[in-house]
């Protein structure tokens, strides 16, 4: 009873502290906002912000960029709680990733592997979980691992795993012992938990494989009696995996060039990536947002090194299990079957621009980490006592490090800019970082440097549709109508179906006068993606020059309902209802315009001559008409 308290207490001490060093590590990335597709997750998700949203969350697997309704639901919740400020959903991330540490220790307790205490600290700071934490998005990460680790001490609950071999009586093999039948609540437990973790990322598929791999090392065989338990845990994995698939390729889109990749392609493709992410946890420099893209070349000889190499390593480690225990290998296989999904051989968007990522191996990365820990921990146990405590300052030195990188990565996730920046220096050749900062110098107004990011994307990728659509874009901004709209059309003649091509040539042929070709293009926009706020704002526009105010107000409707915080949708339906004389409700708009942006004169102006209209005194009175623009 002593020892059991003993080491409860042990278990609560390094939890406090796991929860603490993680926390101060990622003050920084707790400061920083949004990223990249964060606005798809949070910011301009309207699914977020009505009853109905959570029901579409769970009910329409299109209405979201991928169905993990768990995750949305997390964001519905905190959506309501703090709206859209950042801090809250960056404490959630951080709180989970230090929960899923000490779900790792206690884990790694359990099944009686040594070293967990420097396990569960070495992955809370390790410099390679950045990206996973302090990325809003990646909740899926954080989220999945915690469910997949809860569901896996659950089945441990159930099904005892580590009884060793010489703990049994002569002549009874231990996989034949009994499942404890004293704990069987806790096997629909750990079934509910894992149909969590597939809901917050499927990736987490794997854990009956784990598990049993871990029966097999315990055990030495695995026999029908260990499986049949884990049948439904196969059968909803591969399901609920295989919907993903689909779902990423043909709602999310990963389809066209960058995934035409012949078997033996994806092969060298996977060998590569696993000496990478494994370089990356036992060396963690240069970590970036997007890494280069590999030419995979099935002609070059030396590409088949990487896969042939990874290949050996498990056969070596096979043949010295004798020697060296199941360990090794047991972690290494962990490790290379947990990043599976992610190793080449399903089609995944972000494939378009690396074949890597360090959200990758978020979960993958507890193999490898563990297997170093273990074998620290073994070998300071067989040192003297100096000895002993010069090899712990040397594990306090690592996480050290580990911290002070933990917090200069999260300094990166300030903003997208800082991000791409950073990207950008890193890897100048990403076409990615460099369109994207584009995006955001054009939405701060500055357009030059916009359009420089621009053209340097194009260097690197000639016939890339949306970079020619985005240049197009800032080029109609600074009034070079017909530069416009020839990047424009040779977007959309890269890409016929990209709805913001049309959209923004509709737009330029709008102001050009060309109204029923600009209607042509908002319409076929709107037929492409039905989702489409800003077409719905420009159609209304149009609408509203042509004396349709009621067909106007309804598409302005729309755009709002897409896109809640359009400043400029907001001002533009106040000018229809005024010119309509609903005064009242013009102003509740144009104050909604400058409450989203407290810059925008026109809507400043057009609340003013409003409220001269009513006898309001709000704002200082000016004449003139209201306009939208």
């Amino acid at each position: 009873m002593d020892r059991l308290t003993g080491t409860k207490k042990k278990l609560f001490l390094w939890s406090g502290v796991i929860i603490l060093v993680t926390v101060l590590s990622y003050i920084p990335a707790m400061r920083g906002g949004y990223i990249w597709d964060d606005d798809s997750y949070i910011t301009e998700n309207t699914t977020l912000r009505t009853p109905d949203g959570l029901r579409r969350i769970w009910l329409e697997p299109r209405a979201l960029p991928q169905y993990y309704p768990l995750v949305h639901t997390t964001f519905w919740l905190e959506y309501h709680l703090w709206h859209v400020h950042p801090f809250g959903y960056h404490l959630v991330n951080v709180l989970l990733h230090a929960l899923n540490a000490i779900l790792l220790l206690l884990l790694l307790s359990h099944l009686r592997v040594p070293g967990g205490w420097l396990a569960a600290l070495l992955f809370a700071l390790h410099p390679v979980e950045v990206e996973s934490v302090a990325w809003i998005t990646e909740r899926k990460n954080v989220l999945s691992a915690f469910f997949y680790l809860a569901s896996f001490l659950a089945y441990l609950r159930y099904y005892d795993l580590t009884i060793d071999s010489d703990q049994t009586s002569p002549g009874i093999h231990p996989a034949t012992s009994k499942v404890k039948d004293n704990f069987w609540p806790f096997y629909p437990f750990s079934l509910f938990l894992f149909l969590c973790a597939l809901l917050s990322k499927t990736v987490t598929c794997s854990l009956p494989a784990t598990i049993l791999l871990m029966l097999w090392w315990k055990r030495d065989r695995i026999y029908w009696r260990d499986t049949l338990p884990l049948i439904p845990y196969f059968v909803v994995g591969a399901f609920l995996g295989l919907t993903t698939v689909w779902l990423e390729i043909h709602h999310v889109g990963a389809q066209g060039e960058e995934w035409t990749l012949s078997f033996v392609d994806r092969f060298l493709v996977a060998g590569r990536a696993l000496w990478f992410y494994a370089s990356k946890l036992v060396w963690p420099q240069q970590l970036t947002f997007i890494y280069p893209r590999w030419q995979i070349d099935a002609g070059a000889w030396w590409q088949y090194l990487f896969p042939l190499a990874a290949v050996a390593v498990i056969f070596i480690l096979w043949l010295l299990r004798q020697r060296l225990g199941k360990g090794p290998l047991v972690a290494v296989l962990f490790f290379a079957g947990t990043l599976f999904p992610a190793l080449g051989f399903f089609d995944i968007y972000p494939m378009r621009y690396s074949f890597v990522a360090d959200h990758f191996q978020y979960l993958a990365s507890m193999g490898l980490i563990a297997l170093g820990a273990a074998t620290v921990s073994t070998l300071l146990t067989g040192l003297g006592p100096w000895q002993r405590k010069s090899g712990l300052a040397l594990c306090l030195t690592v996480l050290l490090i580990f911290a002070i990188q933990v917090w200069q990565q999260g300094t990166i996730y300030r903003d997208a800019e800082t991000l791409y920046q950073d990207t950008i220096t890193k890897n100048p050749n990403s076409w990615m970082a460099h369109n994207n900062l584009g995006l955001v110098l054009k939405a701060q107004g500055r357009l030059h440097g916009a359009i420089a990011l621009f053209s340097r994307a194009l260097q690197i990728r000639p016939n890339h549709a949306e970079v020619h659509n985005n240049l197009g874009n800032v080029l109609a901004l600074k009034g070079e109508a017909e530069k416009a709209i020839a990047h424009f059309i040779k977007a959309l003649e890269l890409e016929p179906n990209l709805p913001g091509a049309h959209n923004n040539l509709g737009n330029v042929l709008e102001h050009q006068g060309k109204i029923n070709e600009a209607l042509y293009h908002y319409s076929t926009a709107l037929q492409l993606k039905p989702t489409f706020a800003d077409a719905y704002f420009n159609l209304g526009n149009l609408q509203a020059r042509q004396g349709k105010s009621e067909e106007a107000i309804v598409n302005f409707t729309l755009a709002l309902q897409l896109k809640p915080k359009f400043a400029e949708a907001h001002n533009s339906l106040g000018v229809v209802l005024a010119r309509q004389g609903k005064l009242k409700e013009a102003i509740d708009h144009f104050r909604e315009a400058i409450d989203i942006n407290p810059h925008f004169r026109q809507a400043h102006r057009n609340l003013s001559i409003a409220l001269q209209q009513t006898g309001g005194t709000e704002k200082p009175p000016s004449t003139g008409a209201i306009h939208p623009y």
